[in-house]
């Protein structure tokens, strides 16, 4: 894939939110922390001091760190997925040919990534295994386990 992002709306959307919560509400608050433990006294031995300006380098960084996201994030239109293979916001039902359970997931962005809510990676080793392929096709996944074998079953949004 390339160095794009890519997740759906509402995604997006919470991205955003939580950008502007950490600059509106984390940030002022990390700010009143250094400004408290600033006035107890002597910084060099003042813990709480130290504690909240690395508190604070960890917030900006954070922030640096989703803005830089954003900017490579683009919003996929779900209309326009192609469900004939498994791409990226395609939710696929495999059977896994070595125990015969069967299980569906939709594969999506790192950041959007939740096994508990059957969302995986596009770069999840899985993942990368499952992309391209259509119903009826095995995918072979190198896994630590050894090689696990996914049957393609089906391809839905």
């Amino acid at each position: 894939m390339s160095s794009f992002n890519y997740v759906t709306k509402e995604t997006l959307e919470q991205m955003k939110i939580d950008l502007q919560r950490m600059k509106s509400v984390d940030r002022p608050a990390a700010s009143r922390a250094i400004a408290e433990a600033k006035e107890k006294g002597d910084l060099k031995e003042n813990a709480e001091y130290d504690a909240a300006k690395e508190a604070q380098g960890h917030l900006e960084s954070k922030i640096a760190q989703m803005e830089g996201i954003l900017a490579n994030t683009r919003v996929l239109d779900e209309s326009s997925i192609d469900t004939s293979k498994v791409s990226i916001l395609t939710r696929v039902t495999l059977t896994n040919l070595n125990t015969k359970k069967q299980v569906t997931y939709q594969l999506v962005s790192e950041n959007e990534a939740d096994l508990k809510m059957g969302k995986i990676s596009v770069t999840s080793p899985i993942g990368k295994g499952l992309l391209g392929k259509k119903p009826g096709e095995v995918a072979e996944v190198q896994a630590p386990a050894g090689i696990l074998k996914f049957k393609v079953e089906n391809i839905s949004l």
